[in-house]
């Protein structure tokens, strides 16, 4: 393993940018304006950490339901000021889905009802604020039943993909009545109102959730589920439990990196600094094609392994720990061949649409946290009268039989949301994410270099022009690459896929670094985002 010495943060920000980051020492960011301030409000109102990112997630739910909802997943990393929680409230599927429920489709649907799983984020909410939180739970919805009762203008972004998305999604079960007023997307500056989810949100507040998960609101679920062909049902919201597994995680350099366990995609990125920790990035300038090539190589091994192994801990066999043995990413390490692209398959180890946001706080305590209804505003599917708009998380699942990611009751399936953080010699540093499907641990791997091995500090980092491996041979680049960085690893051999115009899917990143008072909070200018702090 190679090892380098810590080096001071850097200000600089090589990249063209509109950005500086935010110093102070209480900090909130995220994708949504409107949500970031929300979350400073619980700041300024003696509220910690977690009641910031908590009132930062639920209004996300209202101002940027292109990836998010109600309906949503979610996972959390949290510093308490002592040590670190790993939080997973993802839900698993409906009773009802054996694989012979599927039996005449090729896959797992990726919209309507059949593709929702038990969504967690409501449990998520009342959890870390029954754990961590300092104020009262109602306290958190204030901004959210606002700006949903009253409107709120829509944010360039957000309208931009709102509209990429109603042509498909209008058939979908109450979609169009909940999110096409007049007919169609709302443009941006245009007031956006939905009491309906207003209401809801007062419900989910006064009852710290029982009333989404026991309650009117679980029966109104079912009753819709029911009418449109899907098999949820009051017994498995009821069911639904969130886990505490803590956090695995990966020394890279002089930083250990930690992600949450699976079903969690978050070990591809572990997997993939395992894999790039046997070569000397540093010497290699950045953004040249040697250096972004062995990025790209050690992604797609890690992304082989994942998809071959990475399902509900239950049904996983290796375990974690045993993709991640160092001697086994050495192994992989050994195939890849500088000179050449090559399609991996996986390993064999040894036995044995989306948001994200950051909040930390004076006393120490840092949140990094991820919700998520995947594929934009996830299933289509809009439960009349409630403004709860759900996940397709179940997509996930396949239908392979003996495969550990095989669709059956009770389970949950592979999950693309990852929040990340990273502590050095065991106390804090930085809560870290960037949101956007496959592109997260792929992300999350290229922030980690550009701060670790170029000494890039985390504006910088966020600018840098990204990769998103495909499948296959296939490379998506964004188009502030070098040209002779791509005419070198096209020679290699790596298919470069042509954009098309307005291509958005290199995530948006979050970053909250602890200085030694205060944090530098860091923000994606690829998106709506804003970090604030006092």
């Amino acid at each position: 393993m190679l090892q380098r010495a810590a080096k001071p943060l850097v200000f600089d920000t090589p990249y063209p940018t509109h950005r500086r980051p935010t110093l102070a020492r209480n900090v909130v960011a995220t994708s949504q304006p409107l949500a970031a301030q929300a979350g400073l409000r619980m700041l300024l109102a003696g509220g910690n950490a977690v009641d910031a990112a908590l009132a930062t997630a639920i209004t996300l739910t209202v101002v940027e339901p292109i990836s998010n909802g109600i309906g949503s997943d979610a996972f959390a990393i949290v510093w308490d000021g002592r040590q670190l929680h790993g939080l997973n409230a993802s839900g698993r599927s409906p009773a009802a889905w054996t694989p012979d429920y599927f039996k005449r489709q090729k896959a797992v649907p990726t919209r309507g009802w059949n593709s929702v799983s038990v969504p967690g984020c409501v449990s998520a909410w009342a959890e870390l604020s029954q754990r961590f939180g300092k104020l009262p739970f109602g306290r958190l919805f204030e901004a959210a039943i606002e700006y949903a009762a009253n409107g709120f203008p829509v944010s360039p972004f957000v309208a931009a993909r709102w509209e990429l998305q109603v042509a498909e999604l209008r058939v979908q079960p109450g979609f169009a009545e909940a999110f096409m007023p007049d007919g169609r997307a709302p443009r941006a500056g245009e007031i956006f109102r939905f009491p309906d989810q207003a209401e809801t949100l007062e419900k989910i507040a006064a009852t710290r959730g029982e009333a989404f998960y026991r309650g009117e609101l679980a029966q109104k679920i079912e009753a819709h589920a029911r009418a449109n062909g899907g098999a949820m049902t009051r017994q498995d919201l009821a069911a639904h439990v969130n886990d505490w597994p803590g956090t695995i995680s990966l020394r890279y350099r002089d930083l250990t990196v930690h992600e949450i366990p699976p079903n969690s995609q978050g070990i591809v990125c572990l997997m993939a600094l395992g894999i790039l920790s046997h070569f000397d990035l540093a010497d290699c300038p950045v953004d040249s094609a040697d250096s972004v090539h062995l990025q790209i190589e050690a992604v797609k091994l890690a992304f082989a392994d994942a998809y071959r192994y990475v399902a509900d801990p239950r049904a996983m066999d290796p375990a974690p720990a045993r993709l991640l043995d160092a001697d086994y990413l050495k192994s992989r390490a050994a195939l890849i061949d500088l000179k050449r692209a090559q399609n991996f398959g996986h390993g064999a180890p040894p036995k044995g649409g989306t948001v994200y946001l950051t909040a930390a706080d004076a006393s120490g305590m840092m949140v990094s946290m991820i919700q998520s209804n995947f594929m934009g505003f996830g299933s289509g599917v809009v439960v009349p009268g409630t403004g709860i708009s759900l996940q397709n998380r179940g997509a996930g699942f396949g239908l392979a039989p003996g495969h550990p990611n095989q669709v059956a009751p009770h389970k949950r399936p592979f999950h693309t949301i990852i929040p990340g953080f990273v502590t050095r010699d065991g106390e804090p540093l930085m809560s870290f994410g960037l949101m956007g499907g496959s592109m997260q641990p792929q992300g999350h791997t290229q922030l980690m270099v550009r701060m670790a091995d170029y000494g890039q500090g985390p504006q910088g980092a966020i600018d840098g022009p990204r990769f998103r491996v495909v499948q296959g041979m296939e490379v998506n680049f964004e188009r502030e690459w070098p040209k002779t960085t791509l005419d070198e690893l096209a020679h290699r051999g790596h298919k470069i896929v042509e954009l098309p115009e307005g291509y958005m899917d290199f995530g948006c990143s979050q970053i909250a670094h602890r200085l030694d008072d205060g944090y530098l909070c860091a923000s994606d200018p690829r998106r709506d985002s804003l970090a604030v702090g006092f």
